[in-house]
């Protein structure tokens, strides 16, 4: 075999290794939605299913990425609990490590993020989701927050690469969860989300600079700021500054 030969073939297994196969991941997965509907939700949190909405926006089939405001721990469960496919949520590589509750990033194929760094694993590794056309979830902070911090260029990145729409979405009444259910807690707010109406990136020709990423980003957190209440808008609060320059509601 020629050295041309041979590298094409590396090439070509090396493409195939970080293919993403979601439906050897959704037996898996399936049971572990079993969990959160029978357990999670009965003894750990209370969904007010009443108010979960937009379920219309996500797509039957193709890829996406939803966009969430990230005040408590259980927010991305509460999401992904919740919707008629399941996806694939990028998280710090920290819950991997956490004490019994890591089994269960580890157990859904989480996709695990170094957050000191500009982790291309990570990045590749959401694209290939996106590739498959599945769909992703990503806190662009990449930490909780009670209100919006500036967010890190990641969720732009990945719209732009993908061709993928943005869905953002809103998530509340978490605060304090997950926690046993009781009548210690009997009136915290029940949680809920929303989902909005999708938007991509126009398409830029050519090298794409680091100022355009950065507009990217901030535009697309001003679409997220704009559905939350004032108090969780944070460095996004003055919606006047909000530019529509790099953004097509679709």
């Amino acid at each position: 075999m020629s050295d041309q030969s041979l590298a094409i073939n590396n090439q070509q297994s090396e493409i195939k290794n970080r293919a993403y196969d979601h439906a050897r991941h959704e037996p898996v997965r399936r049971a572990l939605r079993w969990a959160i509907d029978n357990i999670a939700w009965r003894f750990l949190a209370r969904i007010d299913q009443a108010r979960i909405s937009g379920l219309e926006h996500l797509p039957a089939t193709g890829p996406a990425i939803l966009m969430i405001n990230h005040i408590a721990f259980i927010d991305p469960i509460v999401v992904l609990g919740n919707l008629p496919r399941n996806i694939v949520p990028m998280a710090k590589a920290e819950v991997y490590r956490i004490p019994v509750w890591g089994i269960f990033p580890r157990l859904w194929n989480v996709i695990p993020v170094r957050r000191q760094e500009l982790d291309r694993r990570a990045l590749e590794q959401a694209l290939a989701v996106l590739a498959a056309g599945e769909v992703i979830l990503i806190a662009p902070e990449a930490t909780r927050h009670p209100a919006l911090g500036q967010a890190r260029e990641g969720v732009a990145y990945l719209a732009h690469k993908s061709g993928a729409p943005i869905i953002p979405v809103v998530v509340e009444g978490t605060t304090g969860y997950p926690t046993l259910v009781g009548p210690w807690n009997r009136h915290k707010p029940k949680a809920y989300f929303h989902l909005d109406r999708p938007f991509r990136f126009k398409p830029i020709t050519g090298r794409l600079p680091r100022e355009r990423l950065r507009q990217m980003t901030d535009e697309a957190m001003y679409v997220l700021a704009a559905l939350l209440p004032e108090h969780r808008r944070g460095h996004y609060a003055d919606l006047s500054k909000a530019t529509m320059e790099t953004i097509e509601f679709l």
